[in-house]
């Protein structure tokens, strides 16, 4: 009978703890040892990373296995983003996802080349059937590349459930070599109220770290009253890289009692844009370190777990507390931080720094809209997690809209009424986001309806009406006009645009499309003649680029191919 019920009570608690994902279903996608130079849920600009970065020798076109049987559901190509992307869904439930691959198999190469050609488009997403691209485990599906979005060769690999939600791949059996410890590099203390105050201030804190012998660490002792929210930087490293990556998980004690837990096993694509409220926004904006916060405000993130008065830490007056916290990796690796709180009121002398007020109140739960001469601001509501005071100028077609210090939800408008310009002009105006110190402008996706220019975005900052003139650049790059091109296997052009950027571009070859892979960190278009549409002799190659006001260049020549 005590057996019996020491069953009963322990193991739901085993269950809970056992690892519940298939291991060794899935096998590695590179014939290479597995090192990262990114790993899941790392903390990336306005996203949480989805999957694992696996290097590839610093070099592209490494073969690409299928990790398990299984159809191709899922091909996008685009120039931005995972670039060249393949999803293989499996019998168990699961996709796997290969992206910023240089190339596909032959066989899905050639299925979408001809989806390609009949779209003319080199940008295209497909979903075949599931008869249509079967594979076997460990068969070649690609190549590894460098396409869309990537900084360099490697291949972006995930794994997601039936609902679309990426998982750490680890928790499948991916194995990675792991023996080092997470490190830290900064602690921050947040007074969260006006009645809060940490070392007689009631301004953000950054507290002195102290490495000890073992590899964790202590703060310097503080004194705090009242709500206090504390801040980690931390990272973590594996055994065959130098990488910074993100770490696994986060949890903090008081007292020896756990109050807050960052869990970052999976989470759905739906809440990666709440990560800016995770972190120190304008901390990161202005410094360029991410900052975690271990409490929790206004935020719906799934990763939050186990959290007691959302992590915020409540320090009386003569009390004395220990807040640990404790940063592990998917191998257990651990680092632990300990900071001892002395409960102390503040001097009678100190009183909170009074916030800066203007006259425009921006309420997170409410729209508002905000006009001054020829420019219009729609806040929509909950646009931001939080109230507070808007800077608001307008100057001439320059629109000063605060500081990019205050993380969004969702996209604002910024409209500008242009009836004041001939029409010649209204045609090549934009509206663009002035970055840098040398004020650069950047061009936002804009729109025109009749008089009125709107541009969407995320960002606070300094808006102004820019003008683009001036025609996109089209240069050959391996041929000259008049040369016989029969040994050639690629034809390579160079586009540019200085402003606004491009848009679109077409190629023609004797009137006929042909596809050109555009690499945008290059700026090069690319045919490969292995397609098998350039036949003739005598070639008139015509390439049209488009910039993102319409502005566009026209590029001609011969070239000759036996």
């Amino acid at each position: 009978m005590r057996f019996i019920l020491y069953f009963l009570l322990v193991f739901p608690y085993i269950i809970i703890g056992q690892n519940n994902y298939p291991q060794d279903y899935f096998s590695n996608p590179l014939d290479i040892p597995l090192i990262l130079s990114g790993t899941f849920a790392e903390l990336r600009s306005n996203h949480f990373h989805s999957g694992l970065d696996i290097k590839t020798q610093q070099r592209t076109g490494l073969k690409v296995k299928a990790c398990a049987n299984g159809f191709v559901s899922r091909i996008k190509v685009s120039h931005y983003g995972y670039g060249k992307a393949l999803y293989i869904t499996h019998p168990n439930g699961y996709t796997t996802v290969y992206a910023h691959l240089q190339k596909f198999a032959p066989k899905i190469e050639a299925y979408i080349k001809k989806q390609q050609y009949k779209k003319e488009s080199y940008e295209i997403e497909l979903f075949p059937s599931a008869e249509t691209l079967l594979v076997k485990k460990d068969s070649l599906i690609a190549y590894s590349g460098n396409s869309g979005g990537s900084g360099g060769p490697h291949l972006h690999f995930e794994i997601r459930d039936n609902a679309e939600r990426p998982i750490n791949p680890m928790l499948f059996g991916i194995d990675i070599a792991d023996s080092k410890d997470p490190y830290v590099k900064s602690i921050y203390a947040y007074p969260l109220d006006e009645n809060a105050f940490v070392n007689n201030s009631n301004e953000k804190q950054k507290l002195r770290l102290i490495p000890i012998q073992n590899g964790d660490y202590v703060v310097e002792n503080i004194d705090a009253i009242g709500n206090i929210g504390f801040g980690i930087e931390t990272n973590d490293r594996q055994n065959l890289a130098a990488n910074s990556n993100g770490v696994y998980n986060i949890r903090t004690f008081v007292n020896g009692n756990k109050n807050f837990e960052l869990d970052f096993k999976r989470f759905s694509f739906s809440e990666t844009k709440h990560i800016n409220q995770l972190i120190d926004y304008e901390h990161y904006v202005t410094k360029r370190q991410r900052i975690q916060k271990l409490y929790k405000k206004n935020n719906p993130l799934s990763i939050y777990k186990s959290i007691l008065n959302d992590g915020v830490v409540f320090i009386e007056d003569s009390t004395y507390s220990v807040y640990k916290i404790r940063v592990s990796d998917y191998k257990n690796n651990e680092t632990w931080v300990t900071l001892n709180i002395k409960g102390k009121q503040k001097s009678s002398a100190l009183t909170p720094k009074q916030k800066k007020t203007t006259p425009y109140f921006i309420k997170s739960n409410q729209t508002i809209n905000l006009k001054e001469n020829k420019v219009l601001v729609d806040f929509y509501k909950d646009t931001f997690y939080e109230d507070f005071y808007l800077d608001f100028e307008v100057n001439g077609d320059t629109l000063k809209l605060h500081k990019n210090t205050k993380a969004a939800k969702k996209n604002f408008n910024i409209s500008y009424d242009i009836s004041n310009y001939n029409n010649a002009d209204k045609n090549k105006l934009f509206i663009a986001r002035i970055v840098g110190y040398n004020k650069q402008p950047t061009y936002t996706y804009t729109k025109r309806k009749g008089d009125l220019l709107t541009a969407s975005t995320k960002k606070l900052g300094t808006f102004a009406l820019a003008t683009d003139s001036v025609k996109p650049i089209i240069k050959p790059i391996n041929f000259k006009n008049g040369q016989w091109l029969s040994k050639y296997r690629y034809l390579k052009v160079k586009i540019d645009d200085k402003l606004s950027g491009v848009s679109n571009y077409r190629a023609t070859v004797n009137g006929k499309w042909i596809l050109m892979e555009y690499d945008y960190k290059t700026k090069t278009l690319t045919h490969d003649f292995n397609d098998g549409i350039v036949t003739d002799t005598k070639n008139n190659l015509k390439v049209i680029v488009t910039d993102n006001v319409g502005n566009n260049s026209t590029f001609e020549t011969l070239f000759y191919r036996k």
